[in-house]
């Protein structure tokens, strides 16, 4: 018989197109959510089941999975905690200290942990002394947990330029990047499009971002680079995470367009593009920022198949 993989013809000829990829990983989730309810038993094998529960654990590949709380609205973090240890990933993304406890005692982490306003960020010099000082609090709660990663964000230009805009963010990172050197924690900035979700953010394209973190020019100050904004402003993913990996610090991923599940309805397909990551050598963090339409734990399950490579 012969060997079907997913890198070679079947035998009839037929190339393993994108919907096949999607659709075993859509197999695989609805698998293990079957599996959660239950299997016919088999008598005659003395009421086992017939079949064993296929699982996903995220754990099997290179990359360390994680989640968005904030997308999945509808579950309280106690029993979306569960679930997400149960598909062996590590943690969730931007929680508040408030939250540690209840990520702690199902043995996650808080990948990302939240700072200052999204909004009023570090472009503008009327929003430092406030970012200054959530980030420092943010800095010192991760520090405290031995945790990696604290979030920060350039903020909405205002009418300043880029170029002024970006000597404000240096002015503001300088002060506060030795902070987080001393705490062993590292401040990612994320990119975001302003073209669709966010009119007016300033780090809204890698090249002005990467150029931040060559001039702030510190191992703990990277960028948080976020699939879904990126492929709308720029396009180009599996190239841009090759040649620049090393500005990066944390990823997100989410379907586009719509943001929605890492499915066949969107444009981007994930499992080159996890293999892409890992291949850098990447070794923090990868977390899903999907906003689900149908079930979310199924979708999530999905995309943490697709992703594990």
């Amino acid at each position: 018989m012969t060997d079907q993989t997913p890198s070679s013809p079947n035998n009839r000829g037929e190339k393993i197109s994108r919907r096949n990829v999607m659709a075993a990983a859509g197999i695989a989730a609805a698998s293990v959510v079957s599996t959660a309810k239950g299997q016919e038993a088999n008598p005659a094998a003395g009421g086992e089941t017939q079949n064993a529960p296929i699982t996903v654990d995220a754990k099997s590949g290179r990359l360390k999975q994680s989640v968005c709380k904030w997308c999945f609205p509808k579950m309280e973090l106690d029993p979306f905690a569960a679930e997400v240890a149960k598909l062996g990933m590590v943690g969730i993304d931007l929680l508040s200290p408030a939250e540690f406890e209840t990520v702690k005692k199902h043995g996650l982490v808080c990948t990302m942990v939240s700072s200052h306003s999204l909004a009023n960020g570090l472009c503008d010099p009327k929003f430092h002394d406030d970012c200054l000082k959530e980030m420092n609090t943010a800095i010192e709660a991760t520090s405290k947990e031995g945790w990696r990663n604290v979030i920060c964000f350039s903020g909405n230009a205002r009418g300043i330029s880029t170029k002024q805009g970006m000597k404000n963010c240096v002015e503001a990172l300088k002060k506060i990047v030795p902070v987080a050197e001393k705490a062993n924690v590292i401040l990612n900035m994320e990119l975001l499009n302003s073209k669709v979700n966010h009119p007016d953010y300033m780090c809204d394209n890698s090249k002005w971002g990467i150029e931040l973190v060559k001039q702030v020019g510190s191992d703990n100050f990277k960028l948080l680079y976020d699939i879904y904004h990126m492929q709308i402003m720029e396009g180009d993913i599996i190239r841009t995470i090759q040649d620049s990996h090393q500005f990066f610090g944390h990823y997100h991923t989410a379907g586009n367009p719509g943001r929605h599940e890492l499915d066949d309805t969107q444009e981007l397909l994930y499992p080159p593009i996890a293999k892409a990551i890992a291949d850098t050598g990447f070794d923090g963090y990868f977390a899903h920022e999907f906003l689900p339409v149908r079930d979310p734990i199924a979708g999530l399950t999905s995309a943490v198949q697709q992703c594990i490579v």
